[in-house]
Formats: structure tokens, C-alpha cells, sequence
């Protein structure tokens, strides 16, 4: 009995044991299966009411979940879509090759190449057929069932139209702003051709006797004409930046010079009004700089001239001061008078758009009040700042900030003034569709002593710059039948005999931009319409200027031409000189014939001329011509067609040098 009370006891506590393992393991399976359940609870909570679509599939694409996010935004319920595969329901027909492709890819490979690759912009298909632009996020996730795949989706319709609206705002914009800008760049085409020849004409009027009377009247017509081309181009400025099209030039300016230029222009205006124009430096003078002279003159002129034009009887001072280091200077100019000053609204707005200080019929200044909205856009541009401080009836002082780099002086110091004439007759094509152009531009250069053949188009102009040769080209651009830049072009590509000549843009185009361009067709420079006789001598000058040194670079062998000229005597060197010079005009003429294709002629006439160069000292013409001669021997009808260009060039260089030796 003893034995079996024991054991009974023990039974028991074994029972004990076990139902509170029981209980213990109840509670616990219990305690999980609610947190599932609040799992389970929030996890519907969100996908119920979650923004997004959210879409879950196994490996085979089958739907598992459709939230009602996803119902509005495909037009699905959930109850009729679930085990459909996904590609059937929201995947574009056009898409869906790539789509199956990649599900293929997914299950064979593992490659995976959207999932956990954050949100891409895809296309999706509505129940009713549509297709709309969707955001798109899938992740992926290990379950006793194998993995499944969770898609967050978006519609972005309405963000895609907004953002289509605003391109297509922006590009309408842009739109509107060039053809503003063509517009003006055309209409200043327009306007600056008719003053050219009037102005122009003008400049030939004074070269006529005239009374005192009417040279007063071409005076006054100068600068009313002048006047009105400051107003083009003030415009033309305003436009160009804000546009975002104002460009700058970096180039060495001599400050102290700019300034000095100004206020002696200033002077006599100033000395009218009894108003005394000083200026100077403060501290240490920093006189060479890298700056746009255009632009920065234009700012002086205009302060510095507002100031004497607003200020009687009284002084204007300009002052300027560097700030910065000996290399990388910042300059403060201020210009300070003792004018009428201006009161405090005036202050705020006087670098807006046509402010003016007074705006009375009867006031005794005029302006357009675009001067100081121009230079605040040259200062900012520039990479400065400016600025005004005024008391009404105390005068005022415009300041300007500009950081600038220190240049060295510049080398071309010894060029000569616009304005003087050379000496050298060059043979000038002059290539213009408008009549009264070409008359004042063949005038002015012919009273010159230059001898022009005229063009009316740019095939006419093609066609004389590959028949004869010229030291010059004055090409305009808009020209019919054919326009400037493309006869350039034609011109430089072909192998005529001005093929490398410098050409000139003779052109009424303001334009920065445009101006690159007729660069980058081959033109060496532009000349701005209205066209001005000094700026036209300039050009000639620099013409001649860079020949005659190209022709001293060692075309001709100087000692050797000596000793030719000893061994002959002066009579008989100059005869035969000229003889040369017209063997070679004969050869070249002759090399210059596109029908000339004859080797073995081409390198026996080549070798004669050689010759004749060896004796008169011309090496580098000589070597030309031995190149000549090899590469005919060769049949190299390449390397000949490249020489025959060169040699254009080192003919006339040389004869240039030729007529410079003061012996000849």
C-alpha cells in the first residue's frame, strides 16, 4: 500500500507537471497566435488603407493580394484577380515580352533586375484598356511557401501631365525669348544696313569741299546717325542678357588709360557746365588688367558722363583703389559729384529699365534711362557689383566693385592709330549685295589707293576668288543666291587661288554669338556695318602689317640676294628680278588651273621656277616648289593638290619680300 501511495503521489505530481506544461505551452501558443492575429490585423489595416497600390505574388507571378489602393488604381477587384498572373492584368501589351522575359530570367537565374532597386517610372495598363505612368517599388521576401515579391505602385498621371505642362511652358519660353532675340538680331540687320550707307555716305561728304553751313549739317546727321546706333545696341544688350547670352572677352586693358580716354572726353562737356573732372589713383596703381575693354568703357563712359551731365557748376572725382593682391586685384572705382542728388525712391529703382531722374517735358537732360540698367547687366556679367549712395541736394557717388586678374602690359603697343593709311595698295574683293554699300566701301578704299573688284552675291564672289588672286576680302554676310558664310566656306575648301586670303565679315549682325560662327567658317575678322573709314583703314593696316612680317620670315635669303645683286649689277638684277617675278605669276597661273594634271609637266615646270628661285635667294619658295617636283615624280595627286594651296601663299609672301628689300 505504501508502494502504491508513492507511486500514485508521483503520478500525480507527474500530471502536475505536465498540465502546467500544458498550460504553460497554451498560454504561449495563445500570446503567439494573437500577435499573429494583431499582426494579421495590422498589416490588412495597412495595405487596406495605404495610398499606394501594393500588390504581392509568388515566384510564378501569381497574385496573392490586391489591396483597394491597387483596385482604384487598375480598376480591378481583388476577389476576381487573385491567381491571375500580374503580366495579365497591369503589364502593357508592349510590355509584356520584356516582362515574361524577365520573370524567366527571375526563376531560372535568380537575377534580379527591379527588385530592391528602389522606385523606376514604368507604364501600366488599366482594366479599361488604358495605359498610364506608374511609380513602381518591389521588394522581395523568403515565406514557408517560397518567395514572394511585393510591388508598391503609384499613379503619377497628374505629376507626368504637371511636369509636361511645365516643359512645355519652359520650352514656349524659350521659345518666345529666340525669337525675341532673332527678331532684334534681324531688325538691327535691317536698320544697321541703311545706316551704313547713310552714314557712310556722309563720311564721303566730308572728303568734298563743303561750307561751313553744311559741314555743321553732316555733323549734326554723324551724330544723330551715331546716336541712333547707341539705341540698337543698347537694346540689343538688354536682350542679349537676359537671355543669358551676354558674353564677355577677356583681354589686357590699361585702366588708367580707359579712364584717362573718358575724362578727356568729358572735359569739354564738363568745362560748359563750369564743373572741374579730376581723377586718380588710391595707393599702389594697378594699370593692366583682364577685362572686356568694350563692356568696361561702356560703364565708365556712362557714370562717369551721368555725373558731369547731372552736375553744374560744381566737381565730379573718380577715384579708384585696389583691394585685392598683386595678382588677383579688386578694383573699386567710385564717381562722386556734387550734383542735384537724387531722393530715396530714385535710389532704389535708378538701375531699373528707362528711370529717369526726371521725367517732365521740360527737363534739361535727356536719356533713354536704359543707361544704368545696361551697366548694372556689364557689371554683373563682369562678375562685379555696383552701387549708388545719394542725398537729395548733396550730390552722389555710383561705386563699382570688380574683381579682376592683373595682366602684363600688352605687347601691340606700337600698332599704328586707327585712322592712318597704308601705304601698301592692296587688290581687295568686295563681295556686297547692296548697292549703296558697295559704292561707300569701294569709295573709301579706292580713295585709299586700293584697287576693289566687286561681287553682287557669293557665287559671283566664289567664282572671283578662285580666278584671280586678292590680298583681301570683304565678304558680306546675308547675300542672295549665296550668303556669306557658305561662300566662305566654299572658298576655303576649294583650291583656288584666294583660297587662303584673309576674309572679312563686312556685316550689319550684332550678335556675340553669330559672330563666333561667321568665325568658325573661316572669316579671319568682322567689320561691324555701319562701316566707318577708320575702322576700315585699321583693317587694312593690320592686313599689311602682318604680310610684311610674314614676308621677312626668312623667305628670302638675304646675303645670298646681295651677292646676286653684286655679281650682276644693278641693271641687269632688276631686270632679270622682274623676269622672275613673272615666270612665277606665269607658273602659278598656270598651277592653278584645276585641269592641270599633268605630273611630269607639273614637276619639270616646277623645277625650272626652282631654279630661278635658288638664284634670287627665295629658299623657302625654292623648297616649296622641289616638294612640288617630288611629289608630281611620285603621282602623289594629294600631297599635289595640298602644295598647290601652299605654295599660293609662299609666292606671295615672297614677292612681298622681294619689293620690301630696299636694294631692289
Amino acid at each position: 500500500m505504501t508502494q502504491l501511495a508513492i507511486a500514485i503521489a508521483g503520478l500525480i505530481g507527474v500530471l502536475t507537471l505536465a498540465v502546467l506544461f500544458l498550460n504553460r505551452m497554451n498560454a504561449r501558443i495563445y500570446r503567439r497566435e494573437r500577435e499573429n492575429h494583431q499582426t494579421t490585423t495590422r498589416m490588412t489595416t495597412v495595405m487596406s488603407t495605404s495610398l499606394d497600390g501594393v500588390i504581392v505574388c509568388n515566384a510564378n507571378g501569381e497574385i496573392l493580394q490586391f489591396n483597394p489602393a491597387a483596385e482604384g488604381i487598375f480598376g480591378h477587384r481583388e476577389a476576381d484577380i487573385l491567381g491571375q498572373d500580374i503580366g495579365s492584368v497591369i503589364v502593357p501589351d508592349h510590355m509584356r515580352d520584356a516582362h515574361e522575359a524577365g520573370m524567366e530570367r527571375l526563376r531560372e537565374k535568380g537575377e534580379k533586375r527591379v527588385v530592391g532597386k528602389g522606385r523606376v517610372k514604368l507604364e501600366a495598363k488599366h482594366s479599361d484598356g488604358r495605359i498610364f505612368p506608374v511609380e513602381l517599388a518591389i521588394q522581395s521576401a523568403m515565406t514557408d511557401q517560397g518567395e514572394i515579391f511585393v510591388a508598391f505602385l503609384r499613379d503619377i498621371s497628374h505629376r507626368v501631365a504637371a511636369e509636361s505642362e511645365l516643359v512645355a511652358a519652359r520650352d514656349k519660353a524659350l521659345a518666345s525669348e529666340k525669337l525675341k532675340t532673332d527678331f532684334l538680331s534681324t531688325m538691327s540687320h535691317e536698320i544697321r544696313t541703311p545706316l551704313n550707307g547713310l552714314l557712310g555716305n556722309m563720311n564721303l561728304l566730308r572728303d568734298t569741299k563743303l561750307n561751313a553751313d553744311q559741314d555743321r549739317y553732316v555733323g549734326h546727321m554723324e551724330t544723330s546717325g551715331r546716336l541712333l546706333m547707341n539705341h540698337i545696341s543698347d537694346v540689343l544688350d538688354i536682350t542679349r542678357y537676359d537671355a543669358g547670352m551676354l558674353n564677355t572677352r577677356s583681354e589686357p586693358v590699361n585702366i588708367s588709360e580707359l579712364l584717362q580716354d573718358i575724362i578727356d572726353n568729358q572735359s569739354g562737356a564738363a568745362a560748359e557746365s563750369g564743373t572741374k573732372l579730376t581723377w586718380h589713383w588710391k595707393g599702389q596703381p594697378v594699370h593692366w588688367i583682364l577685362s572686356d575693354h568694350d563692356r568696361l568703357q561702356h560703364v565708365m563712359m556712362n557714370l562717369i558722363g551721368n555725373a558731369v551731365k547731372f552736375t553744374h557748376n560744381g566737381s565730379v572725382d573718380v577715384s579708384i583703389e585696389n583691394h585685392g593682391t598683386d595678382t588677383d586685384a579688386e578694383l573699386m572705382v567710385k564717381i562722386t559729384d556734387t550734383g542735384a542728388g537724387m531722393a530715396p525712391d530714385l535710389v532704389e529703382r535708378v538701375f531699373d529699365d528707362f528711370v529717369t531722374g526726371n521725367t517732365a517735358y521740360d527737363r534739361n537732360v535727356g536719356g533713354t534711362g536704359l543707361g544704368l540698367s545696361i551697366a548694372k547687366r556689364f557689371v554683373n556679367a563682369l562678375g562685379g557689383e555696383i552701387g549708388v549712395e545719394s542725398d537729395e541736394g548733396a550730390g552722389s557717388t555710383f561705386w563699382v566693385s570688380l574683381p579682376v586678374p592683373v595682366a602684363e602690359a600688352s605687347r601691340d603697343q606700337q600698332t599704328a592709330k586707327q585712322g592712318d593709311q597704308s601705304d601698301h595698295a592692296l587688290h581687295v574683293l568686295l563681295v556686297e549685295d547692296n548697292e549703296i554699300n558697295r559704292i561707300v566701301a569701294r569709295e573709301m578704299l579706292e580713295a585709299d589707293g586700293h584697287i576693289v573688284t566687286e561681287a553682287h552675291n557669293g557665287t559671283q564672289g566664289v567664282e572671283a576668288a578662285d580666278q584671280a588672286h586678292f590680298d583681301l576680302i570683304l565678304m558680306d554676310i546675308s547675300m542672295p543666291v549665296m550668303d556669306g558664310r557658305t561662300a566662305t566656306r566654299t572658298i576655303r575648301s576649294g583650291q583656288g587661288r584666294s583660297a587662303t586670303i584673309p576674309i572679312v565679315a563686312l556685316t550689319a549682325n550684332a550678335m556675340l554669338e553669330e559672330q563666333n560662327e561667321f568665325l568658325a567658317d573661316g572669316m579671319d575678322e568682322i567689320l561691324t556695318k555701319p562701316l566707318s573709314r577708320d575702322a576700315l583703314r585699321a583693317l587694312v593696316g593690320r592686313i599689311t602689317k602682318n604680310e610684311a612680317e610674314t614676308a621677312h620670315v626668312q623667305v628670302i635669303d638675304t646675303a645670298h640676294l646681295a651677292e646676286t645683286r653684286d655679281t650682276l649689277g644693278d641693271a641687269s638684277f632688276s631686270t632679270l628680278r622682274s623676269r622672275f617675278a613673272q615666270e612665277a605669276d606665269a607658273f602659278m597661273d598656270w598651277l592653278g588651273d584645276r585641269e592641270t594634271t599633268d605630273m611630269s609637266e607639273i614637276a619639270s615646270r616646277a623645277h625650272k621656277v626652282a631654279g630661278s628661285a635658288a638664284v634670287f635667294g627665295a629658299v623657302f619658295f625654292r623648297d616649296t616648289l622641289r616638294e612640288i617636283e617630288v611629289a608630281a615624280k611620285a603621282g602623289d595627286a594629294d600631297l599635289i593638290a595640298t602644295l598647290r594651296q601652299d605654295v599660293v601663299e609662299v609666292w606671295r609672301h615672297t614677292a612681298l619680300a622681294l619689293k620690301a628689300d630696299q636694294r631692289v
